[in-house]
């Protein structure tokens, strides 16, 4: 049975978004207008790049809404030294959601002790500052086998969720990948889908596959179409209004 609009409350749809702000060349004032939105809309959290996360933090104080960033971004390759200097810069600043991505080349290589020693290290720190942490796969790069050990690992690392992908490799969320995601690790372990979540029929879809939360740039439209649809109105999913600029008003990341 589908996920349907008419069970679903507003908070149910806003609080499975977290709104994306990580392209390298978004500007301060589209990181406060965007924060701004996300205030309004009361999404679950931004996730904004280690450099914007103490004027995020700032912005949404006194909200509901959580302030997240990444680590180890977008390749996974550095140390896990850094990845834990990574998460505990942004812990202090006040970041309470830590996207980090896993060793994608000791996958692969099939070193699976140091995939799962480099995502418990930033676990335990995150934890320790009562943060959650999202592994991310890149998925694009992963055989089924790898996605599969994936899930294993970040779960036995005490991960909170595993995720499909940063948005930068070739490919994002696909089903298949989040109905695997979702079969390979158990209930205590949320799964998040990013890359190519841009409508609300999208993001019904993938509810119905067991995802919790979705990386998205289309917030606005996404809450819009929701509450048009739920006042029994014609939304428009693919209306983007623009900015004062004459951009779309989301342009942001995953």
């Amino acid at each position: 049975m589908a996920v349907s609009i008419e069970e679903l409350s507003y908070r149910d749809v806003a609080k499975a978004i977290d709104h994306s702000l990580l392209r390298p060349e978004l500007a301060d004032d589209f990181i406060t207008r965007n924060c701004a939105l996300a205030a309004e809309y009361d999404v679950a959290s931004v996730t904004v790049r280690p450099v914007d996360v103490g004027r995020a933090v700032d912005l949404l104080r006194g909200t509901d809404v959580k302030v997240g960033t990444v680590v180890g971004f977008p390749h996974g390759s550095g140390l896990t030294e850094t990845k834990v200097f990574e998460a505990r810069q942004a812990l202090e600043q006040g970041a309470r959601e830590i996207d980090m991505v896993i060793n994608i080349g000791a996958l692969k290589s099939g070193r699976d002790a140091d995939v799962e020693a480099d995502i418990a290290a930033v676990v335990e720190i995150a934890h320790g500052s009562g943060a959650i942490v999202k592994v991310i796969f890149e998925n694009a790069y992963l055989t089924e086998d790898e996605k599969i050990r994936a899930c294993r690992l970040a779960e036995a690392a005490g991960a909170d969720f595993v995720k499909t992908s940063t948005g930068f490799a070739a490919s994002g969320a696909t089903h298949e990948d989040l109905r695997l995601m979702r079969a390979n690790t158990s209930p205590k372990v949320q799964v998040k889908a990013a890359g190519g979540v841009r409508t609300l029929d999208a993001l019904l879809a993938v509810m119905q596959l067991g995802v919790t939360r979705i990386g998205a740039t289309a917030t606005k439209t996404i809450l819009d179409d929701f509450r048009a649809r739920k006042a029994g109105s014609a939304g428009d999913a693919d209306e983007r209004p623009p900015d004062e600029a004459g951009r779309p008003t989301e342009v942001g990341a995953y």
